[in-house]
């Protein structure tokens, strides 16, 4: 399932609650005591600091260190019934990804600062690798919907197993059995597998977000369903704030929607300098990290910035050779088509490169986001994989016109559900079951 389709907010439209659209004027709106039942939604995107292996990296990621087990498919290791005839993948990449292992990104400590400050109404999360406890946020402010590895506990008996217990046998890589005499059966965390029922606490707090005040979305890709839909619960009005790579949901198409489009880390660093907690916010995340760890996410951000800026410069430069190339070719033959291109120039010089007149989208997307960073257009992409732009959407639009690829940061593959709507996405008796666990 890809992402869904959503008209942006014209960027003309006034907002409804806000000042402006801006993480200065979110700030504003908590310092003057208009938010105080904040929810929180987060996605693998909020860890990436931790330095947690993704899972799809060639020779890195995970999956292709679970290869020599000769599972029928990479995701089997999340399969309930792969796991009982063989759990020893599951507890190799468990071993990899223990809790203690890892350590908070500034982000999770961000979310224990506002549970500090008595902001916090509730945390969702897709990620099983419990930094946000690590960083300090209350576990009753905390809804893991697809589980963790907090607890554990027997998978044909149910019986509870020891943290203590537990941690040994996830250190040596060891599935461990069943405490109860007679039973014997294997123990895995309370991760949801496919085949498993997303816990009973994400359903009993499914309409928590309808009665927030403020919604921050995280380092998320907004695919997976039930969770997927829970920003679209938030009442309108109600102003809803997104730290990603990219716009994903519907954020975007309502009056009080902020983007911050980026690094989860550099969003929340804005957003606490414009409310004044930027010292306090450093000082709590080093006290829980230390100094080492500190520095070590600090200068890998450093890194993966430089490297942006690199791209981003190779990029406008081919744009800009691109849109010089079309402008000289297609002006010639009807004034009025030049007049057209001289036009969208002025908006990134996107038209003349073969680029579709349906990219308005992301030039709006552009005036509405925050701090300046753009929203990587569909040029930028088709150039980065290095076929011209205009052959790349000839092909396309033989195979199929409206498909679109997206970016997702979670190892979860998206449900055969269909998109959970206003009338849906708030049923309780529609437990989605089998998501694959995020990081």
């Amino acid at each position: 399932m890809g992402q869904e389709t959503s008209h942006l907010i014209d960027p003309d439209t006034p907002p409804e609650t806000l000042s402006d659209r801006s993480l200065r004027a979110v700030a504003k709106f908590i310092k003057d005591g208009g938010a105080k039942k904040i929810v929180v939604l987060t996605g693998a995107g909020i860890s990436t600091a931790a330095g947690i292996p993704d899972f799809r990296s060639p020779k890195t990621g995970l999956y292709h260190n679970l290869s020599r087990f000769d599972l029928p498919h990479p995701e089997a290791v999340f399969e309930i019934d792969f796991f009982r005839s063989n759990p020893a993948p599951f507890y190799l990449l468990a071993k990899e990804l223990y809790p203690g292992n890892f350590s908070p990104t500034i982000s999770h400590v961000f979310i224990a600062l506002l549970a500090k400050k008595g902001l916090l109404r509730m945390l969702f999360t897709q990620n099983i690798d419990c930094l946000e406890r690590a960083a300090g946020v209350p576990p009753d402010k905390i809804v893991e919907a697809h589980g963790s590895f907090a607890t554990q506990r027997c998978i044909d008996c149910r019986t509870e197993f020891p943290d203590d217990l537990m941690r040994e046998h996830v250190k040596r890589g060891e599935p461990p059995h069943c405490i109860r005499e007679g039973c014997n059966g294997l123990v895995k965390p309370d991760i949801v597998f496919f085949g498993e029922q997303l816990p009973e606490r994400f359903f009993h707090n499914i309409s928590v977000p309808a009665l927030a005040d403020l919604v921050l979305v995280m380092g998320t890709s907004l695919l997976v369903h039930p969770f997927a839909g829970l920003p679209r619960s938030a009442r309108e009005g109600v102003p809803r704030v997104l730290f990603n790579l990219e716009r994903v949901g519907d954020l975007g198409t309502r009056p009080d929607d902020v983007l911050c489009l980026g690094s989860c880390d550099s969003g929340v660093r804005k957003l606490a300098d414009e409310l004044g907690w930027r010292d306090e916010l450093e000082a709590m995340w080093r006290g829980i990290v230390g100094d080492k760890e500190a520095e070590r996410q600090l200068s890998k951000a450093e890194k993966e910035e430089s490297i942006k800026d690199e791209l981003e410069e190779i990029v406008e430069d081919m744009e800009d050779k691109l849109a010089m190339s079309s402008g000289t070719e297609e002006r010639e033959p009807d004034a009025n088509v030049g007049q057209q291109d001289e036009g969208t120039a002025e908006d990134g010089g996107l038209r003349g490169a073969g680029v579709p007149t349906d990219v308005s989208s992301s030039a709006d997307a552009t005036k509405l986001v925050d701090d300046g960073v753009e929203v990587p257009s569909e040029a930028v992409h088709r150039l980065g994989e290095g076929v011209p732009a205009q052959e790349k959407q000839e092909e396309r639009e033989k195979e199929t016109p409206d498909n679109t690829t997206n970016l997702t940061y979670e190892p979860l593959k998206p449900t055969t559900e269909g998109p959970v709507t206003a009338e849906t996405d708030l049923k309780t008796d529609e437990k989605g079951k089998g998501e694959k666990p995020a990081l």
